[in-house]
């Protein structure tokens, strides 16, 4: 690495990291509390708790794959900084949430997300040489797993003194520390010619984006369904504090934090190898969790379930950055997360409706299925982009 890659680099890594510790921290914490939240305070049923998760993942969908991916980076960086600034507003509200106020507070969270992650993915692609810039992007990732550890495990302390409620004040912090960092967040040089602008059609056509939706898909069914209803089962099988609960999650993002480790360290030139084991190790977690009624093999299963977290989002991100222009990654970048919404959307939704039907351990079988299904297309498609160019 040169002394000016390397200068590129530790710039990018001191903006891009607390960044994303801090909206992925806080983004974390309202999937995993409020299901918590509204199930025991409101009382509400799975199917309620999955149609409201889904609702936030829908509207992130609608600002992140409807809008933020059609505009240049000007208006692109406006939209970034005002959504930061509603995020940071609306967080500490859920203190005050009502059965009706909070599905208004999780639309306004879930549309101001879809604005921040995608920019910050984008930003995170920008280094014009390839091993220095999927060296960035896997730290980007590893400081996600990083906000997902820190998080959970500070809510659990948080829990053991205050109720859920209060959780929200404390955690305020962290879209506020992210409002005081977006105005130095970079964005792409963006031509006024035609080469600057990728048709929806040209994006979701590309192999190497199929491949990342697909390697995405083979993990974040199970994901959606853990976060949205993985404290909740903690709860109901094994009667755990809501301390307990957050540990728990802990547990799981320890050995996803562990995972990208091992890739920013040793990035994956071949990308396919990996991708085939994760499946293999979700499978494995899943069946633990649906064969087994004990704390401790979930606690085992959830470590297991980390590592297949911590590897399938950077490697769809690599896959992204091998596969698309720099110009046309942020495009690319929103369609992506906003497939990732729309697995959130459905996931929820259907399977809360199943956990009210035949309950949610019984419920974590029906998952295995479509990641099998999404595993096959995947090894078509991977190919495109299963060994770099350059």
């Amino acid at each position: 690495m040169t002394r000016g890659q390397y200068l590129g680099l530790s710039q990018a890594i001191s903006i891009i990291v607390p960044l994303t510790i801090a909206i992925r921290a806080s983004n974390n914490m309202l999937m995993t509390t409020i299901p918590l939240l509204v199930r025991y305070n409101f009382h509400f049923s799975n199917t309620l708790v999955g149609i409201l998760s889904a609702l936030v993942s829908l509207m992130t969908f609608v600002s992140s794959g409807l809008i933020n991916s059609r505009l240049r980076a000007c208006r692109r960086r406006i939209a970034f900084i005002a959504s930061s600034v509603i995020y940071a507003v609306v967080f500490p509200l859920f203190w005050l949430s009502s059965p009706i106020t909070v599905w208004v507070l999780s639309a306004v969270a879930g549309f101001a997300l879809g604005f921040l992650m995608p920019n910050v993915m984008t930003s995170a692609s920008l280094l014009p040489d390839r091993r220095t810039r999927e060296r960035l992007l896997n730290i980007y990732t590893l400081a996600l797993s990083i906000s997902l550890i820190l998080g959970p495990a500070i809510e659990s302390l948080i829990l053991r003194y205050y109720g859920l409620r209060e959780s929200f004040i404390f955690f305020t912090v962290f879209p506020i520390l992210a409002l005081a960092i977006t105005p130095f967040v970079r964005f792409p040089e963006e031509n006024v010619g035609g080469d600057a602008v990728v048709s929806t059609s040209v994006v979701i056509s590309n192999p190497g984006f199929i491949a990342a939706v697909l390697n995405i898909a083979t993990y974040n069914v199970v994901f959606s369904f853990l976060m949205a209803f993985g404290g909740i089962y903690a709860r109901n099988s094994f009667g755990v504090s809501y301390s307990m609960v957050e540990i728990l999650f802990s547990l799981f993002f320890v050995t996803s934090f562990l995972g990208r480790l091992y890739l920013s360290i040793r990035p994956a030139e071949r990308l396919w190898p990996y991708m085939a084991s994760a499946v293999s190790m979700t499978v494995i977690g899943v069946l633990l969790i649906v064969l087994t009624n004990n704390p401790l093999i979930y606690a085992i299963a959830l470590l297991i379930l980390g590592i297949p977290h911590g590897t399938t989002y950077p490697l769809s991100v690599v896959s992204i950055s091998r596969a698309f222009k720099l110009q046309h990654r942020n495009a690319a970048n929103s369609l992506f997360f906003s497939f990732m919404m729309l697995i959130g959307i459905v996931t929820p939704t259907i399977t809360g409706y199943v956990a009210d039907l035949i309950g949610i351990r019984n419920t974590f079988i029906v998952l295995i299925p479509p990641v099998i299904i999404a595993l096959v297309l995947l090894r078509k498609y991977v190919r495109s982009v299963d060994i770099p160019r350059e």
